[in-house]
């Protein structure tokens, strides 16, 4: 698996990415901590305001073909 987190990536196996999304829902309480596509894996750290703005960013993400990560729905 190759996780990208800001600019820097790294190849991880799947133990350690499984603590990389615990660890990005702990800081992402109500928003996008991840999506992951094709092997690949981007955490992000999207906070969001409201429950559409978050549907919102979910169907933007999953057009586009990704798995996506998320707290609040």
């Amino acid at each position: 698996m190759v996780v990208t987190i800001g600019k820097k990536v790294w190849a991880v196996n799947q133990e350690r990415y499984k603590s990389l999304l615990a660890l990005g829902s702990e800081q992402v309480p109500f928003g996008v901590y991840a999506i992951e596509k094709d092997g690949q894996a981007e955490m992000r750290f999207d906070h969001c305001k409201s429950i559409t703005q978050l549907k919102r960013l979910i169907r933007q993400f999953k057009a586009a073909g990704y798995k996506v990560y998320a707290n609040g729905r």
